[in-house]
């Protein structure tokens, strides 16, 4: 209904009844004023500390001096100069294409990888086996990067590192190699342990969206025959289709997010720069190791906006499906 109806039948909505509405829809307000209390204390947090400091961006567009403080109008604005100056920059081409690979790389192996096992576990019948997979695949989640990257480095170190005497002793090499030194290696590695990391806790969500489905349509199928593979095929993925659909358009939205932590551990030999370096990494050794913090925000504020572009462009696909985010 147009706005112009609304308002219209909302005219012709008699005064005395029109009050009763008002009253009641303040009524039923009350009625969850605990709810809303709640709400609105995280709104209120979301807005002080989500949405209050991105007035910074703005130094983007300005020569900002550190020792100006809050009083950031005082520093003259440049337009888009920084802008420039990172699309005119050397890197900026291996950049944006480390940045490229590695997340298509994560989207194309970590997107599928929780939804399969999530398939693979609803199919184990016993319940032991079934928790142990589960708490072996989720323990990995909550270990910090600097843990996991610990435990990385020295299984592929070349001083006892299992991988190099696992492989020396299967006669596969000669001599250890170092892995997180040589280029050809560092995507499979980084790709390998960010699904390692985060397989398990991702496929949470999706154990939880087939638990939702309904018992009667296994039973059906079996009457009809249907093997355990055809019944995962025609009643499994289509029922959790759209929470499929709706974490794929937040992965696409996220399309430049390569990763900031797990680079800068695994990739800290500096011959892997021209592979690992992505905008996140850039950002932090320019714009704030170098003390750039406009020509960071710069940049940071580019890759915001395409992660937006991206966003809105896959949600306006899956419209089409009928599972979009609005």
């Amino acid at each position: 209904m147009s706005q112009v109806k609304a308002k219209e039948n909302f005219k012709s909505i008699p005064p005395k009844r029109r009050s009763v509405n008002e009253k009641s829809f303040l009524q039923r307000l009350w009625k969850q004023i605990d709810l809303q209390l709640m709400v609105w204390v995280g709104v209120l947090l979301i807005f002080v500390f989500s949405y209050i400091p991105m007035y910074g961006v703005i130094t983007g567009f300005m020569d900002y001096s550190i020792f100006t403080g809050a009083r950031i109008f005082e520093n003259p604005w440049v337009g888009f100069k920084h802008f420039e100056s990172f699309f005119n920059a050397p890197q900026f081409d291996t950049i944006m294409r480390n940045t490229l690979v590695i997340s298509l790389l994560k989207f194309l192996i970590g997107f599928p990888a929780p939804i399969i096992l999530a398939l693979m576990l609803n199919e184990v019948r016993r319940r032991f086996f079934k928790r142990t997979i589960q708490t072996i695949t989720y323990l990995p989640y909550f270990m910090s990067w600097v843990i996991v990257g610990s435990m990385v480095m020295s299984l592929l170190s070349t001083d006892n590192g299992s991988i190099n005497i696992f492989l020396q002793t299967l006669g596969i090499i000669d001599e250890p190699i170092n892995f997180l030194s040589e280029r050809n290696y560092f995507w499979g590695i980084l790709v390998t342990t960010n699904v390692w990391k985060d397989i398990g806790f991702n496929s949470i969500i999706y154990l939880a969206a087939i638990a939702g489905v309904n018992p009667s349509l296994y039973e059906a199928a079996e009457m009809d025959g249907a093997s355990k593979f055809k019944q995962m095929y025609l009643i499994t993925i289509p029922t959790i289709m759209p929470i499929i659909i709706i974490f794929m358009i937040l992965q696409m939205g996220s399309l430049l997010n390569a990763g900031f932590e797990d680079i800068l551990i695994l990739a800290q030999n500096p011959s892997l720069r021209p592979v690992s370096d992505v905008i996140d990494t850039y950002v932090y050794r320019i714009g704030i190791l170098n003390q750039r913090y406009d020509y960071g925000v710069a940049v940071g504020l580019f890759k915001a906006v395409v992660s937006i572009i991206l966003l809105t462009s896959a949600n306006y696909l899956a419209r089409r499906t009928g599972n979009s985010l609005w």
